[in-house]
């Protein structure tokens, strides 16, 4: 086996190789094990987002089931809570919701299910989209998700992008269009250092408030301007 693993060094291009050990893990439930990482997390008094495989700690609540599978949104990490956050304060029963950037598709059924109408989701990654129609099945909530590739939504009242700062400065002049005039704009996956770079690409279609911060991530909020 060393000398498998010399080989494959030697094969990468590199030439001073450095210590390592071998060891043979033992065989587990790796399925059991990666689920025992996430567990229900309360978003607040009445939003829940629960792993499949938990029951919910609040039946009286809301609460959005989720199978993360191989894609970004268990809501667990600051940048998905603080989406998660507004959603839950902002929410009115009616309005209409674009997830740009969908993952498992948390976002846009966790609006749904707070109320929203005509909600889709968006995603370069065609797992991504088929796991969100999969956890809006579960959810039991009327959520439409695409890929990135196919045509473009009709603008919404919200649009939501939980993605990175780079992408985000890329899909500006995209986001705005779907946004409609008046309507709100959350965007988060951005580090406080990068909100300056960011609100910059968005500030010729948006008023921006202040960010508001989580673990060292922002979360921006914008109003279109008509």
């Amino acid at each position: 086996m060393s000398g498998e693993v010399e080989r494959a060094f030697m094969a990468a291009g590199f030439h001073d190789i450095p210590e390592y050990t071998i060891s043979k893990i033992p065989e587990q439930d790796w399925v059991k094990l990666t689920q025992a990482q996430f567990s229900p997390i309360r978003i607040s008094n009445n939003l829940w987002i629960v792993p499949s495989w938990h029951t919910p700690p609040d039946p009286g609540a809301v609460n959005v089931v989720v199978d993360p599978g191989l894609a970004f949104g268990t809501g667990s990490h600051p940048t998905t809570r603080l989406c998660l956050d507004w959603l839950e304060k902002n929410i009115s029963p009616g309005c209409s919701l674009i997830d740009y950037g969908c993952g498992s598709g948390v976002l846009a059924i966790t609006a749904a299910k707070l109320g929203a109408v005509n909600v889709r989701g968006v995603d370069i990654d065609l797992q991504a989209v088929t796991l969100s129609r999969f956890n809006a099945s579960r959810n039991g909530v009327r959520a439409e998700f695409s890929g990135a590739d196919e045509t473009a939504p009709a603008a919404a009242d919200i649009v939501v992008a939980n993605i990175l700062a780079n992408p985000l400065k890329l899909l500006a002049p995209l986001l705005a269009k779907l946004t409609l005039p008046g309507g709100q704009l959350i965007l988060s996956g951005v580090l406080s250092q990068q909100v300056p770079e960011v609100a910059a690409a968005y500030r010729p279609w948006f008023i921006l408030d202040p960010p508001v911060l989580d673990e060292g991530w922002a979360r921006l909020r914008g109003t279109r301007m008509k």
